[in-house]
């Protein structure tokens, strides 16, 4: 008998870089696929509505990533991808949160990728150790998702 076992994977890539482009944090962080990221694969699988994921968000809330989380636990900031781009079974979203964005000084725990610039769904969110970004910091996500 064949048993064939699909697994979505990801992890994400922080680079903060300050006003002069010089990197103050770079690391590499396990995500969580949640359960809305779930049928949102499956629906895409049979062409059902929903829109394509267009959208990082961070947050400052460090409870752990669940399986049920819909939003981030405390959003500060939601950009636009810079880009989306697949290859074989990868998919690669990056995201750019410039200078002023958010407006204020804030000390990021959390990440998620979204469907809107504002509620939508949530394909996946992780949780990782305190990045302070200030007002004329960079913080540049590369979230890689893969099938295997």
């Amino acid at each position: 008998m064949i048993k064939d076992k699909i697994k979505t994977i990801g992890s994400l890539d922080v680079v903060l870089t300050d006003e002069d482009g010089k990197i103050k944090e770079k690391f590499t962080v396990p995500n969580l696929v949640v359960q809305t990221g779930r049928n949102y694969i499956a629906h895409r699988m049979t062409g059902a509505g929903n829109t394509t994921m267009s959208h990082m968000g961070i947050g400052t809330d460090n409870t752990a990533a669940a399986l049920g989380d819909t939003t981030l636990g405390t959003e500060t900031a939601r950009v636009s991808l810079t880009s989306a781009t697949n290859d074989a079974n990868v998919v690669t979203y990056v995201a750019t949160f410039n200078p002023g964005t958010p407006a204020t000084a804030n000390a990021i725990t959390e990440a998620a990728i979204f469907n809107a610039a504002s509620s939508g769904e949530m394909l996946c969110r992780t949780v990782f150790d305190v990045v302070n970004k200030g007002t004329s910091d960079t913080l540049s996500i590369t979230w890689t998702i893969s099938n295997s």
